[in-house]
């Protein structure tokens, strides 16, 4: 998933990164991967802090086609904003102006396009099941195996944005006890993934791919 992530990062970095001259050429695949790298870290950092809500919450908005204005609002989207426009200046000698130009410009359209992808039902390979398998180093798609064996055969991480987000009891029903069980695995399967990972995180990873 991490790998569509950044080939979604590189499709909407024209204007805020390839074509803006504030940016040299040398350092368009680097900011790319940064890109990714916030967003991607900072969804896993609300995972392994125990915000799985706020991610379902988050991604619940794509059925009314999320924009990168109207996910401004998100507290989310703005600590990520801040997140990269800070690397901007701290790796790249960006000034303050232009990062944070770029970093709004590029970071909300990032986040719009994940989520709209994920409600796409035409789009299989987009699944809020793929993203929370590769934040969880896996532990996400045997909760949901664990669920589907013990008789919640329509059980779905993608599926429970809906359940979520239409105001539902904040019970899973099935064998595999409710959410708060379901939300504690995987805040831990993050938290797990992230020791494991080291201390170059997800970052070491999007970098393979630009090799």
């Amino acid at each position: 998933m991490l790998d569509q992530l950044v080939e979604l990062v590189k499709s909407l970095a024209g204007d805020a990164v390839v074509n803006n001259p504030d940016v040299p050429d040398k350092h368009n695949d680097a900011v790319v991967a940064e890109a990714t790298n916030t967003v991607a870290s900072g969804l896993q950092n609300m995972v392994a802090g125990g915000g799985v809500q706020s991610i379902l919450s988050l991604f619940g908005g794509g059925g009314q086609q999320s924009t990168g204005s109207s996910l401004m609002s998100n507290p989310i989207v703005n600590m990520m904003v801040g997140h990269f426009a800070s690397k901007l200046m701290s790796k790249f000698g960006m000034d303050s102006t232009k990062a944070s130009g770029v970093a709004n410009n590029l970071i909300p359209n990032v986040l719009s396009g994940l989520v709209n992808k994920t409600n796409d039902p035409n789009n299989s390979s987009f699944t809020l099941d793929n993203l929370l398998h590769s934040l969880t180093g896996g532990q996400s798609t045997q909760v949901a195996q664990d669920q589907q064996t013990s008789g919640n055969t329509g059980f779905s991480f993608q599926n429970l944005i809906s359940q979520f987000t239409g105001g539902g009891s904040g019970q899973q029903s099935g064998g595999g006890g409710g959410l708060m069980d379901i939300f504690s695995k995987i805040t831990h399967g993050a938290q797990n993934a992230q020791q494991t990972q080291g201390g170059g995180g997800l970052m070491n990873m999007i970098q393979g791919f630009f090799k």
